[in-house]
Formats: structure tokens, sequence, C-alpha cells
């Protein structure tokens, strides 16, 4: 006061708040909030001694987390002419990690919960201060959430930063703007890392959380494209596979059942066993109802998407769940002559997949189809025999040729001749 940095009402408010006990501080915050939140938000802008500074947002952590409501009161209309966004945005990018993870907490909340206006979005206020605008709510979200990509491309904290930037952009993506903010500044690519399994209950804190970053984004088709280019799906796959946490598998499903029916995100959730895995989530004894009717949904959209997918999808999704069998498809001429250019795909996976059932396989069925399908690849295919030869299946093929199994011998000999011949000179041999 005596540098005339705050006034005497500030001096006369703060004496009384100061080292008291929450009761009351309670009845003074119940009071005359506005007239406090004021003075915090005035020394946050004026004073610059580190120390001042950690104390100040300590105190308004504290008033904050004894009860998040009082973030309302930073909206009062009394505060109306008040920059009450820009301190916090400032210490973000100047302070310590004490400064910046109190400054980030605390403008996460005043920002959720600032009062909506329709048709458009509510600024804290137009009026100037010290001949400057104050910040709109456009530019704090832009900016809160750059600063949170930052922390999970570069951590402050070895420890501390990913949760924390994780744990306020799950409550932040709830709104559109920020969706399309995040997508934007490229944020969706710093979660995938973070979707693996987890066993300690701060890592899998950090994967709901992550998860449900994941399920606010499904609902914004911007997001869904990018989505569509990583390996979120597999992941997500492994997790709920083998979580028993009930609030991770249930944003997990809600988000499986959003992406159905986006893009290729259907056809992608056959490859990698969905149905099969939701069939064992339903076999288990979960006591939220809501992930209940979200796994019979779950399973009736896989059951329509299996049916209105292509002769092509459907083979390659019985050949990558490994369940082969004399489907029609496998010995129709047209389904070869169609699909032969489909076997390309991802560096020949369909193939390799083939070649990988001959070895590991115990059904003689699938060990039969297998050795059938390749002998059919190496016939329509251009390249087939060289293609097959390269993946080194031969020796495979052939050890087959001594199988106990009547039908496994003959598509395994099958198979060697077409290798041996090619497909000009084995065009004959039909069984």
């Amino acid at each position: 006061m005596s540098t005339k940095l705050i006034t005497g009402t500030c001096l006369q408010l703060l004496r009384r708040y100061d080292k008291r006990p929450e009761s009351q501080r309670a009845a003074l915050l119940d009071d005359d909030g506005p007239a406090y939140v004021r003075v915090f938000m005035n020394i946050l802008r004026d004073i610059s001694k580190e120390e001042t500074i950690e104390y100040v947002l300590a105190l308004l952590d504290e008033m904050l987390t004894a009860n998040p409501k009082r973030a309302r009161l930073f909206h009062d209309k009394s505060l109306a002419n008040e920059d009450t966004y820009d301190p916090f945005l400032r210490l973000l990018w100047k302070g310590n990690w004490f400064i910046q993870e109190k400054s980030c907490k605390i403008l996460s909340l005043i920002v959720s919960v600032r009062p909506k206006i329709q048709h458009g979005i509510v600024s804290n206020g137009k009026a100037s201060h010290s001949k400057s605008k104050l910040t709109g709510i456009d530019d704090v979200l832009k900016d809160l959430v750059e600063w949170l990509c930052s922390q999970l491309k570069n951590p402050s904290h070895p420890n501390q930063s990913v949760p924390m930037a994780i744990n306020c952009l799950a409550t932040l993506l709830r709104e559109p703007c920020v969706r399309a903010s995040f997508v934007q500044t490229d944020g969706v690519k710093l979660l995938i890392p973070l979707i693996s399994p987890a066993s300690t209950q701060q890592s899998i804190q950090l994967l709901y959380e992550t998860c449900l970053c994941i399920w606010l984004l499904s609902y914004y088709d911007a997001a869904v494209d990018y989505l569509a280019t990583t390996r979120v799906m597999p992941r997500l796959v492994e997790v709920v596979k083998g979580s028993t946490k009930e609030k991770v598998v249930r944003v997990i499903v809600l988000t499986f059942r959003n992406l159905l029916t986006k893009g290729a995100f259907g056809a992608q959730m056959i490859d990698l066993g969905l149905p099969q895995i939701v069939q064992s989530l339903k076999a288990q004894a979960w006591s939220d109802e809501d992930l209940l009717d979200a796994l019979n949904q779950l399973e009736a959209g896989l059951k329509d998407n299996m049916k209105r997918l292509s002769s092509f999808d459907k083979y390659k999704q019985e050949v990558l769940l490994g369940h082969l069998d004399w489907s029609p498809m496998h010995k129709d001429p047209n389904f070869w002559r169609e699909n032969i250019a489909n076997f390309e795909e991802n560096d020949f996976q369909i193939l390799r997949v083939l070649i990988t059932i001959l070895d590991t396989s115990n059904d003689p069925t699938a060990l039969a189809v297998a050795c059938y399908d390749l002998s059919q690849f190496i016939q329509h295919h251009p390249g087939g025999r060289i293609v097959v030869s390269d993946m080194k299946a031969k020796e495979r093929v052939m050890k087959l040729m001594n199988h106990e199994n009547a039908e496994v011998t003959k598509n395994a000999l099958l198979c060697v001749q077409r290798l041996f011949l090619g497909a000009k000179y084995a065009s004959f041999l039909q069984f």
C-alpha cells in the first residue's frame, strides 16, 4: 500500500481474509465475494514479485477447491470492467511450474462456468481497462488450448504436466469451439500415445481422461476425420479388451458407438475382432446400466455393419479373425477376378495373415482353406507366384502335404503345383 500498488480498501479486505480458517473465509466470500476477486486480480495484474503471485494463486486455488461454484464470482456483473482472464493467461507462459499449474487450473474452471449467450459467445466485457480491450473468450480458449498442447509436447514438469493438461482438456473439450481449436492446433495426435493399458491408480485416471477426450472429439467431424488416419482404434480395442475399470470400459464403448457409422471405422472394428470382444464384455457383471445399454447398441450396430459389408470385406474379416471356412466366395471365380487387386492393400496384409494361419492354426478346415486361397491368388494375380514365394510360403505349404487330414493334403498339393508351375500352366489344375 505504501508503494500505491494496492488501495486502503484492498489492504483492509486482505487483512480480514488472510490466514483465517475456511469457515471465516467462506462467510467473507458469501458477503463480499466479487470484491475479494477484484483484490486478487489487481495483485496478479500489478505485482510481479514471484512469491506474491504464488501466494495469491494458492489462496485462489484453496478458495475454488473448497467450493468450485465460487468460480462464478469471477463473472459477477460488478466485475464487468475487470479482465478476469488475462492475468492467468500471461502467467501460463511466464511463470514457474507452480504458477503455471495453478493458473491453468483456475482459468479452466473460470472459463467452464462462464455465462453462455445464445447465438454467440460471451466475452468478459467490452469496456476498456488501461486503454486496452478486455480479452475475448475466443482468444482465451485458443491460448489455453495452445498452452495445454505445448505441455503435452514439451512438459514443464516431468510427472505432472501431462495428467494436468489432459484433466483440463477433458473439461474444456465439452465445448464445440474448443474441439475446433484443438484440431487446428494439431492436438489430436498428442492423445493417441496415451491410450495404452494402465495398472496404477494414477495411470488409470490418465487413461480414463484421455479416452474421455477422444469420446468428446468423436462428436466433431473434423476430429473424426483426423482420428481415421491414426492408430486410435487398435489402441482403444487393446485397452477395452484388458480393462476391468468400469468407467474406462464405458467411455470407450460409447466412443465405439459414436464412430461405428463414420467412415471406415465400422469395418475396422470388425477387422479387430470387436464383435467377439463385445460378447465377452456383455458376459461380465457390470453394475452400470448405461454401459449395458451401450454394449447392446454397439452389438446391434456391428451386426448391421457386417450385413452391409462387401464380399471382400467379409472375406477380409474372416481371414483377419482366423475363422476360415468353406463359405461360397472361396470357390467363386468371380470373387477372385473382381477382388484380386484388393489383396495388395497394406503391403499384401491378407496374404501375410493366410501364411501365418498355415504356421499357427490347428484347425484342418482353416489350413485347407488357407492353402486353397493361396493357390487362387497365384492363379489370378499377375505376380502371384513371385509374391507368395517372396513371403517364404513354399516351405510352409510343402510341410502340409504330409498332414494327416486329406483335405489339407489335397489343397496343399494344389498350392505347391501352382507355385512351381505358375498361373499360365496351372490353370487346368482344378479339383
